[in-house]
């Protein structure tokens, strides 16, 4: 058994989804199990047309609902033809979306959204690609089953970014889709998608559909997980900010936590852990290009200084001076509490005998948390911070590659920086406005220069 993941790009319209028949297809002796993203961009207009409604913008809403329906069934009609399968799903998308408009004048009534409310518009996506595309399958003459996440992805009632049930996940696996396939047939499931007790609608949170693929991987212990994405797999820098980036054929587990972590784009930093626990090795392909080498991720790889660089934007950074940390037992748990308290977790930790910095992505609670902080000592804020990720098995292998990290960014200021406990990953707090050239003078130094 396989997973075969599928993002948004490459379920953008019939011609990716006509890809992604092509290459499941002359994979079907071992068994996949197919996990779809939304139409590429589809959650993104969800989530807004649900913030707009809420905000009063009601006529904005219901237009994107019906710029929604509209691509949806053009893309049905293109895959389905007239068949009859093809008329009943376009009655299905049809009251999908009839039910979202009536979701949308709801909201505008309230004046504002739930998490519960975001997690039922934000699904929609997954749960109407799904469907779309197990039945192009068999359109297509292949046994595509269309199976509902929320009877496979159990999770609890934290919306937004409910946490998975594993037990509960495996449990469902091996009695929704194992004997799918021991009948021959393609499970077709949204990512992302979840169900918490009552069988409630929630989200892994964004990017989640890699987290799905993994899970299921885990609980049906699947031979390997398949990233399909419309890259040609995990590169030495993002490409975007590094043109001449090259492709990473092999690369450890651990390597490919950290650089998810830390901002490449390519894999959700969640995807890992059931892949590692399982010893289940994750690839990552290009669905425009399937013959493509792609990015193989597994417990082995050949050790080297430096694999890739990665960096972030948009970082806060939380300074918190105390001379009561001196010889203080037990005082960083209680800082750390606090992060716990407010559901926020941190990035970049460094500490000295007085102070303790860290960096954080979400600062939904960042009032919140600097005023429990106070009560500890003094608290700083620098809210326009970047974050440089230099990952390597062997960086402190006793070679030259940290110094030559530190070396490489010549005049960039850098605030904070951190050598990983599993000692691959070197990280450099830096200005916000600094990461693109500090990334470009690191990949230079390792990469470039070198080849």
């Amino acid at each position: 058994m396989i997973v075969c993941k599928f993002g948004g790009t490459s379920v953008a319209d019939a011609t990716a989804i006509r890809r992604v028949i092509e290459i499941v297809t002359s994979k079907q002796a071992q068994q996949p199990i197919v996990v779809v993203s939304a139409l590429g961009g589809a959650t993104n207009l969800l989530l807004d047309l649900a913030h707009k409604a809420a905000a009063g913008e009601l006529l904005t809403a219901l237009q994107i609902v019906e710029q929604l329906r509209d691509r949806h069934l053009t893309e049905t009609a293109a895959l389905l033809g007239d068949s009859p399968e093809a008329a009943d799903l376009a009655v299905d998308i049809g009251a999908a979306f009839d039910e979202l408009a009536h979701l949308a004048e709801a909201f505008r009534t309230l004046g504002y959204l739930t998490p519960r409310s975001l997690d039922t518009v934000a699904a929609l996506g997954e749960l109407l690609s799904s469907q779309i595309v197990a039945a192009a399958f068999r359109t297509a003459g292949y046994p595509g089953v269309y199976v509902d996440a929320r009877d496979v992805m159990r999770t609890n009632d934290y919306f937004t970014r409910a946490e998975p049930d594993i037990d509960g996940i495996a449990a469902a696996s091996q009695e929704r889709l194992v004997p799918l396939l021991q009948q021959g047939k393609i499970p077709v499931m949204g990512g992302f998608v979840g169900a918490a007790p009552g069988r409630v609608t929630t989200t892994l949170g964004r990017g989640g559909s890699d987290f799905s693929a993994s899970l299921v991987g885990a609980a049906v212990d699947a031979t390997a997980i398949e990233i399909w994405t419309d890259v040609d797999g995990m590169l030495t820098a993002d490409p975007r900010v590094i043109p001449s980036a090259q492709l990473i054929e092999h690369i450890s587990f651990d390597e490919a936590a950290e650089l998810a972590a830390f901002g490449a784009k390519v894999l959700h930093p969640s995807t890992i852990a059931p892949a590692v626990q399982r010893g289940i090795p994750v690839y990552v392909f290009n669905s425009r290009k399937p013959d493509g080498k792609g990015t193989m991720i597994a417990f082995d790889a050949p050790r080297l200084p430096v694999r890739a660089i990665a960096g972030k934007r948009n970082a806060t950074l939380v300074k918190l001076r105390s001379s009561r940390m001196l010889l203080a037992p037990g005082f960083l748990r209680r800082v750390f509490e606090v992060f716990e308290n407010h559901r926020t977790s941190v990035d970049v930790v460094t500490t000295s005998e007085v102070s303790v910095s860290v960096t954080l992505d979400d600062t939904k609670h960042l009032g919140a948390i600097l005023q429990d902080l106070a009560a500890f000592g003094d608290v700083a804020v620098e809210r326009r911070a970047g974050v440089v990720a230099i990952v390597g098995a062997g960086i402190a292998d006793g070679s030259r590659a940290i110094a030559d990290a530190i070396a490489a960014l010549g005049p960039i200021p850098v605030h904070m920086a951190s050598l990983s406990a599993t000692g691959i990953n070197v990280t450099l707090v830096i200005d916000d406005d600094q990461v693109v050239p500090a990334m470009q003078r690191l990949h230079a130094t390792f990469f470039e220069d070198a080849s």
